[in-house]
């Protein structure tokens, strides 16, 4: 997949549906040591969808040595790819940069009981 295609403005309209339900098919896989979602815990580096509906995914995880982390990707690429409208979805993972805390949503934030603000 080129994950570097330019869209138009109106590809982006007609793609932003479909963006929204892979984020969400995303906010469904836990990290199994911390009871939030990936996408809100920051562990989600880039999401992009071609015209084709082809999603990449370049992704981490908390620590390098995360004993779940097949597991975690097997339910993202079975998530994203039983979204309706996506055709395949890549995924990446790397460790550069390394996650911190910076990385967390509000969301996420709220859900482990920190104070968003910082």
């Amino acid at each position: 997949m080129d994950s570097h295609e330019v869209l138009t403005p109106q590809d982006v309209k007609e793609l932003a549906p479909l963006y929204e339900d892979v984020v969400l098919a995303l906010k469904q896989v836990y990290d199994p040591e911390i009871p939030v979602n990936i996408y809100d815990l920051g562990l989600i580096y880039e999401l992009h969808i071609n015209k084709e509906h082809e999603v990449y995914i370049k992704m981490t995880f908390t620590a390098p040595t995360c004993p779940m982390a097949d597991e975690v990707v097997a339910e993202v690429q079975h998530n994203v790819e039983n979204t309706p409208g996506v055709k395949s979805c890549e995924i990446e993972l790397v460790f550069d940069p390394v996650w911190d805390q910076s990385m967390l949503s509000d969301e996420a934030r709220v859900a482990l009981g920190w104070d968003p603000e910082l």
